[in-house]
């Protein structure tokens, strides 16, 4: 099988995702931090019964769903978003930077190895895949804080794409806010979310000349993933359900959206984006 991906809005065929046997929170993000010093309790059959209403919501939306082999080292492995990335020459393995995290590589190494191999294994630094978002053919932008992607990182990834025309702007942001996907997801290929407030108007002018509106949200609203969206194509996305707000302001804008229950996952600090890896997407013309 060759996976392929130009965008993040084209209609999503494939996915990769892992099952939560071994999740649990783990501190290594601000909100995860919050979440343990809180009263909240992990509750590993609530965990269960909404990655499988996530799934449900992508097999209901035409995607067939592909899975990594859970390990039980490994607590953050239902975040498949961060440990490759889908290009369209095929996909990329990331750098991990926090140790907890690491071993991932293994798993994605092991699928990609039965199922059409990888392009490319990043060298030059950490980079995860939520920092990437290739937002039309020709057209990316890369996060990066020095933590989770480090620039020599978001450097090398760039480089590549540049050396096959494309437009790559690399966009630096505070740690606390983990990936760039905490903070910005395209919802269509003409709209996005955006926490403006935070990456400032020169990001949201760039997404503008680029003929990109922009729905907000607030700082409370990405701390509680609303951001963090998986647009399916079609003008479909799907977005967690106790971002309410969010929702009917994406609704607003004539997009369906598809809204699982998916709390248990955000008190770990990722949602719908950070669980999911497109492997396919039909081309965008």
């Amino acid at each position: 099988m060759t996976w392929s991906v130009d965008s993040e809005t084209g209609t999503l065929r494939d996915v990769l995702l892992c099952p939560p046997d071994h999740y649990h929170w783990i501190p290594t993000n601000a909100v995860a931090h919050q979440t343990l010093q809180s009263d909240a309790v992990f509750d590993s059959q609530l965990a269960h019964r909404q990655f499988r209403e996530f799934v449900d919501a992508l097999e209901g939306a035409g995607v067939t769903c592909h899975y990594l082999e859970p390990e039980p080292q490994l607590a953050y492995q239902v975040y498949t978003r961060d440990s490759s990335q889908t290009t369209p020459w095929g996909p990329l393995i990331t750098q991990l930077a926090m140790p907890q995290r690491r071993g991932e590589v293994a798993g994605v190494l092991n699928f990609y190895g039965k199922h059409g191999g990888y392009w490319r294994v990043a060298s030059s630094g950490a980079i995860e895949g939520g920092d990437i978002h290739l937002i039309r053919p020709g057209l990316a932008a890369i996060g990066w804080s020095g933590i989770r992607t480090a620039e020599d990182g978001a450097e090398q990834f760039a480089a590549w794409f540049r050396d096959h025309g494309w437009e790559v702007r690399l966009e630096p942001f505070a740690e606390h806010f983990l990936h760039l996907d905490v903070l910005f997801c395209m919802i269509t290929d003409r709209l996005a979310i955006a926490c403006v407030e935070v990456l400032g108007d020169d990001f949201a002018g760039w997404l503008a000349g680029h003929g990109i509106a922009v729905v907000p949200a607030t700082y409370r609203e990405v701390m509680e993933m609303s951001c963090n969206v998986l647009a399916l194509g079609q003008d479909r996305v799907i977005s967690p359900r106790h971002s309410r707000r969010v929702n009917e302001a994406i609704r607003a804008h004539g997009v369906t959206v598809i809204d699982p229950e998916l709390d248990h996952f955000a008190l770990g600090g990722g949602c719908v984006h950070c669980m999911s890896m497109p492997l396919r997407r039909d081309p965008v013309s």
